[in-house]
């Protein structure tokens, strides 16, 4: 089987950064790329019309709330999620296990799978390799994750090790359901395969090298940003990434932050995602290139600038500040639809301009100047 699907354009003369394309069953895909996350078949406050005016590519829904509610027989009769949600590029859905991680208290992992009772009613489920690439074929997924164990910050060696074992076991059978669905003619989605081994070195070569082994046609790093200092995060996703081959994507999962999405490209990963822009834009936290500014605050009452004056969306060559500030004040729902616009068309513009430096070999020099503006502006104060 041919698992071809990336192609490097170009790499950096100053760093580890790269640009490339992958070619998906919904079109092609410019990398790095920072992914939206739909958690229910939709980017909170945002529409597909908005989604393809910022230009993106590929958003990620999740399998974990799409299997629990509408569920795979409402999404499976209206043709597949696409279809569902009227969305005509590339979806990504993880795996449901860091939901399943999330759930501690109510949840039981065994070689089986993932027993969880579900958030919504109480009731029981169990989630199994096999199962998880099942769903996400019904979804119609352009790219699937393995069904994997995630471990936070600060867990000691033996569970590290346990959680390592069950999800190498669980990667072997899904890619055997996965090639088997693949093999019918019908599904054409992408299988991804994820590296774990929470902070311990030797437990990230073992997982990298079963990953390379199984050889899916894209590789994700699991397990960071999971509570760990920057520095550590720093530390461990460039040897994670150092081990993987080059010709395959890189994903690194749950991140949504400049610093942390800048830190990423310049290790040569190819996609980030997080909830972070949509979430804290409905908390009234919005990005500008002197840092993010918390809208709420009294100073922004009389400030009729846009929320970033050098920003180009429609948003900031329309509303001012002081009228953001207004709208969240009052709860006005058109408060979270337009600071999410913002923040994702704000993310969807660095990325992109981090691969025009990355084309143009500077990509050190555009990451030193734009978090010297970015971090040195952040606010104080709680007013």
């Amino acid at each position: 089987m041919d698992n071809s699907i990336f192609t490097l354009l170009h790499q950096d003369s100053s760093s580890k950064a790269r640009t490339g394309i992958m070619q998906l069953p919904h079109g092609s895909v410019e990398t790095p790329v920072f992914m939206p996350v739909g958690t229910n078949g939709t980017v909170k406050a945002i529409t597909v019309n908005d989604l393809h005016e910022i230009g993106f590519q590929i958003i990620l829904s999740n399998t974990y709330h799409l299997y629990l509610r509408p569920g795979t027989d409402v999404i499976g009769a209206a043709g597949g999620l696409h279809h569902f949600m009227n969305w005509d590029k590339n979806i990504l859905t993880d795996s449901g296990g860091f939901q399943v991680f999330s759930l501690a208290p109510f949840r039981k992992i065994t070689e089986a799978g993932a027993k969880f009772r579900s958030h919504i009613d109480g009731s029981y489920h169990l989630l199994s390799p096999e199962r998880v690439v099942e769903i996400q074929s019904i979804l119609g997924s352009d790219i699937q994750m393995q069904l994997d164990v995630c471990t936070s910050w600060g867990t000691e060696y033996k569970e590290a090790e346990k959680a390592l074992k069950i999800t190498d076991n669980w990667l072997k059978r899904a890619k055997m359901t996965w090639t088997s669905i693949i093999n019918e003619g019908v599904y054409q989605g992408k299988l991804f395969a994820i590296v774990q081994g929470n902070f311990y070195k030797d437990l990230r070569e073992r997982s990298a090298e079963s990953v390379i082994a199984a050889n899916t046609p894209g590789i994700a790093i699991g397990g960071l940003s999971v509570g760990e200092p920057f520095d550590v995060f720093a530390e461990y996703l460039a040897f994670t990434t150092a081990l993987l081959p080059q010709n395959k994507p890189r994903y690194v999962m749950g991140i949504g932050t400049p610093e942390f999405i800048l830190e990423a490209i310049g290790e040569g990963i190819d996609m980030f995602d997080c909830v972070f822009p949509t979430r804290t834009a409905r908390n009234g936290l919005l990005f500008t290139k002197n840092g993010p500014i918390t809208i709420k605050k009294e100073k922004y009452e009389y400030d009729f600038n846009p929320i970033d004056p050098e920003c180009t969306c429609k948003v900031c060559r329309n509303y001012s500040r002081s009228y953001m500030r207004h709208l969240y004040r009052t709860g006005e729902i058109l408060s979270s639809i337009l600071a999410s616009y913002h923040n994702l068309y704000f993310l969807h513009d660095l990325v992109k301009k981090a691969r025009q430096a990355i084309n143009e070999d500077r990509y050190d020099q555009f990451k030193k100047e734009f978090l010297s503006s970015y971090l040195q502006g952040k606010e104080g104060g709680s007013k």
